[in-house]
């Protein structure tokens, strides 16, 4: 049985580690480098670092994180954030990332997707969907939860699998940083219709909400942060209660 991975994400902006509601309202949450430190050595199997604003003058600033993260960490990491191209994605392989994860530009352009799974192969491709519950449908919303699409969140989660993405992490704006539970719907849709292995990501507010997300939303991982960086929840703590539920974890 392949054990379920807990994921914490850092949210980074301008070189800080923020924190929000609904992808809004950010606040500061520490150092990344720190804060990835500490997380590997608290048991995290895997790390998600976002750049959220990913605009070109902070690049830099980004690639930096990204280097330092690398040093600091004995677990892998994927990176994401305004990621367009193969060369943006080997510059972050460079320093160090493990994987990386694509969302507005494949939803601009899908192709990109193909692109990089034939470059890089689909191990290293995460593709990020956001998803929103509208008039009783889980919609695609793109630009940071600003934008709705008309995609259905199931039918593209399908189409993306199809184009080589290796990886889903899916995060449902709806319950972004409520700390009420991840959607479990929307997630345990997901989980039974793609190929590949899906990272739930909102909601995370107890531990209960782990064994939740891998029970009943059938997820393969679960990313959370605000209770990671404000130490509201410990990894461990979390660990040991989906042990006790006979969820396999390392």
């Amino acid at each position: 049985m392949l054990t379920k991975r807990i994921i914490p994400c850092l949210d980074i902006k301008e070189g800080r580690t923020v924190k929000g509601v609904n992808f809004g309202n950010l606040r500061d949450a520490g150092d990344p480098v720190e804060l990835a430190a500490r997380y590997s050595e608290e048991g995290a199997d895997e790390l998600t670092l976002l750049d959220i604003t990913a605009t070109l003058e902070k690049r830099s600033t980004f690639l930096q994180v990204v280097e330092d993260v690398a040093a600091a960490v004995s677990i892998p990491f994927t990176v994401g954030g305004g990621i367009a191209n193969e060369h943006e994605v080997e510059k972050l392989l460079s320093k160090g990332a493990d994987k990386v994860s694509v969302n507005t530009a494949s939803l601009r352009d899908p192709e990109l997707i193909t692109r990089l799974s034939d470059a890089f192969g689909d191990q290293c491709v995460v593709v990020a969907i956001d998803a929103r519950l509208i008039d009783g449908e889980w919609l695609v919303v793109s630009h940071a939860g600003t934008r709705i699409t008309e995609r259905k969140t199931i039918d593209w989660a399908k189409e993306v699998c199809d184009r080589g993405a290796g990886e889903i992490l899916l995060t449902s704006f709806t319950a972004d940083g409520s700390r009420n539970g991840f959607s479990l719907d929307i997630t345990r849709e997901v989980a039974e219709n793609v190929p590949v292995p899906v990272i739930a990501s909102g909601g995370a507010g107890l531990p209960a909400h782990f064994l939740d997300v891998f029970v009943e939303g059938m997820a393969d991982a679960a990313l959370a942060a605000g209770i990671f960086h404000y130490q509201v929840i410990g990894i461990e703590e979390i660990k040991s209660f989906l042990r006790k539920h006979k969820i396999a974890v390392r």
